[in-house]
């Protein structure tokens, strides 16, 4: 046996299968021979030709393009209406891939393509897509053609880069209007910092001698309604006028904003009525108009008007009429417009309707059917979560308001800028500093922080949670201050008493590029008023008037508050009579500086001579009057004062009201008085 294993063993060959095999089959045996397997066994049997049927595999739709027909076997003109199809979808990635394939082959392609795809990356807002698109259009040698060089105008304007947009159109040979319109509709989205530019543009657009239409009119007055240029609307208008422009809707719409946003309601109200046939848009620029001014009631009135006319309601006009009875707490007209909701089943399934619902029921204090609007709502979404956490919010409901960011997580929906910028001051309220960190770190994390109304939450929540050092790393750590920065920072300081602080912040604030708008210049003189400052007070006065500040009621009223604190009653009297229009903001402070340099007389002759001169006090005057009442003695004017606050001005008294009748009453000894007020306190406000 081992001599048999150790000789070299030969096998017999094999006999060669028959030939009655099918041709198929001896191809088949011939590969397996040929390749790394080893037939052993006997020729393979014979299997039948006709294989038997099977059951056709169900079709999908992954089956179609690119994977049932290859690309390379379509014709050119299949292929660019595959582009454009994925270019409507918004499926830029898809349709970049064709493109780049077609480029590699040598296909050229044609406008319309290069068209549907502009639009598709004006829509995504996709600077990245667009640049690619516009290498593609360079390689077709298209960059000459006219209408797509004002398409990428449009696209890149759209996009937010103006200076690529301004490139393409410098490069351009001849410019009609349209290309001029794009590079005018781009300056103005990007609002108040290119005002000076759209105007520049608009001007040499003229002076190059292309003829104006109703559309560059229109960005033009956008753009001045969004600066509130009131002086350059008004020559607008009469260039409109002048040249014979003022048949267009368009136009009289444009100018019907514009007005409202600088203020002017009569001037609005002038052009409305000029309108011989009014439509929707037009209505609703009024509406939105008269909210924007805080006439609640005339949105109202103009809705019912409409209504009455024939002309039914869309949902931008219901969604606007929503806030306004939110503002105006007429709950009883929100039920009404919630049943022409449910009535109109299309507004039913708009996500930003339900949203407005919710937030108009929270504002009116109706929490029970707030929530049932959102619950209700088959589809929610971030901006409907934010919304019933604002309610939560306005009802003082801060613990489910804290609660409700994780519940909205839990059901798949990211927090975005407006819900972090709500949810942290509850963080400050509540002095929750671990949630508002974990908030902090979430917006590090999704890239919201460099927004600066996150920012500023984020200082402001920081600071009432004692951690004033964390408030200023994140305003070192700002890339681009503004404004609203700065006086956030002289704010936190204020919160935790640095005075001292806050007046260096202010100082390095007038090193830098900003200057002190009017919030600033009143949180400032509030600080100089508590270190009793009256040098440094008098140069922020000086600001003031510098400025023409004076007419801004909180200004004014600051300024009156802060001579009064640093012992200069007759500055304060002064500055107070110099206020062109009086509000009740600068009657109380002007009340308020005779009361803290003890001269408690003349502070309630004061007071008579706002109620005789028709003004109407607030809940903050009475406040300061009653402690003027109780620090001087005077009794019976105090009792006569709480009588009128509530019986006259409807008024309901607070806890410090009452505290003050109290204080006062015991003080003199007339202690019985002074515990009815107490069980009258505790039998109202509980």
């Amino acid at each position: 046996m081992d001599a048999l294993s150790s000789c070299n063993f030969t096998s017999k060959p094999q006999p060669k299968p028959p030939n009655f095999l099918h041709p198929l089959h001896q191809t088949l045996i011939k590969t397996l021979e040929n390749d790394s397997f080893r037939i052993n066994s006997s020729p393979a049997p014979i299997y039948p030709l006709a294989s038997p049927k099977k059951k056709p595999k169900k079709f999908h739709e992954k089956d179609t393009f690119p994977n049932s027909i290859p690309i390379h076997r379509k014709n050119p003109h299949a292929i660019y209406r595959d582009i454009q199809k994925f270019a409507i979808e918004n499926k830029l990635k898809e349709a970049l891939a064709i493109l780049d394939y077609l480029d590699h082959r040598g296909i050229p392609t044609n406008v319309t393509t290069f068209s549907s795809l502009i639009s598709a990356c004006t829509r995504a807002k996709s600077i990245e897509a667009a640049r690619q698109v516009h290498a593609h259009i360079r390689i077709n040698g298209l960059v000459e053609n006219e209408f797509l060089q004002t398409k990428l105008v449009n696209m890149y304007a759209g996009c937010g880069s103006i200076e690529d947009a301004k490139k393409v159109f410098d490069d351009m040979s001849a410019r009609s209007v349209y290309p001029w319109n794009a590079l005018l509709k781009g300056k103005v989205t990007l609002g108040h910092r290119n005002s000076g530019e759209v105007l520049g543009s608009f001007l040499e657009m003229q002076a190059s001698g292309v003829q104006l239409n109703v559309y560059s009119f229109s960005c033009l007055i956008k753009s001045l309604a969004g600066n509130r240029a009131l002086r350059q609307g008004l020559k607008t208008h009469g260039i409109l006028v002048k040249n014979g422009l003022m048949q267009s809707d368009i136009l009289k719409t444009s100018l019907i904003d514009m007005y409202f946003k600088c203020g002017k309601v009569k001037l609005a109200h002038a052009v409305f009525e000029d309108l011989e046939e009014r439509d929707v848009v037009v209505w609703g620029a009024m509406i939105a108009g008269f909210a924007h001014n805080r006439l609640q009631w005339e949105a109202l009135e103009y809705t019912r008007w409409m209504v009455r006319e024939g002309i039914r309601v869309n949902s931008v006009i219901v969604t606007s009429i929503l806030s306004v009875i939110g503002e105006v707490l007429a709950r009883r007209i929100g039920q009404e417009v919630h049943a022409y909701v449910i009535k109109t089943k299309a507004y039913s399934e708009h996500s930003f309707v339900q949203s407005a619902l919710v937030d108009m029921y929270c504002k009116c204090g109706d929490m029970i059917s707030g929530r049932k609007v959102f619950y209700g709502t088959a589809v929610r979404n971030t901006i409907s979560w934010t919304a019933l956490l604002s309610g939560y919010v306005a009802n003082g409901r801060l613990e489910q308001a804290l609660r409700s960011i994780v519940w909205m997580q839990q059901e798949g929906f990211k927090p975005d800028i407006v819900t972090v910028a709500t949810v942290l001051p509850v963080c400050g309220k509540l002095r929750a500093s671990k949630q508002g960190k974990e908030i902090h770190a979430y917006s590090v994390k999704n890239g919201i922080l460099p927004y600066v109304s996150v920012s500023t939450s984020l200082m402001m929540m920081y600071s009432k949670c004692g951690a004033l050092d964390y408030s200023s790393r994140v305003f070192d750590n700002m890339e681009r201050k503004n404004v609203i920065a700065w006086t956030a920072m002289i704010e936190c300081y204020m919160e935790s008493r640095c005075l001292n602080e806050a007046l260096g912040v202010f100082r390095l604030m007038q090193l830098s590029k900003h200057r002190a708008d009017s919030v600033t210049i009143a949180r400032i003189s509030s600080v100089c008023g508590q270190l009793k400052n009256e040098k440094l007070g008098r140069e922020i006065h000086g600001q003031v008037l510098k400025k023409d500040l004076t007419s801004i009621p909180f200004v004014s009223a600051e300024i009156v508050r802060m001579y009064g604190n640093c012992g200069a009653v007759s500055k304060a009297k002064l500055v107070f009579d110099a206020v062109p229009v009086k509000g009740s903001m600068t009657w109380t402070a002007v009340i308020e500086a005779y009361g803290c340099n003890s001269e408690y007389a003349e502070a309630i002759r004061i007071f008579k001579k706002m109620m005789s001169d028709d003004f109407s006090p607030n809940q903050f005057t009475f406040k300061v009057v009653l402690r003027i009442c109780e620090q001087g003695g005077f009794a019976e004017d105090a009792l006569r004062f709480f009588s009128l606050m509530s019986r006259k001005y409807r008024i309901k008294a607070s806890e410090e009201h009452y505290g003050s009748i109290v204080d006062l009453l015991t003080r003199l000894g007339r202690t019985e008085e002074a515990e009815r007020f107490v069980q009258l306190r505790s039998s109202l406000l509980d």
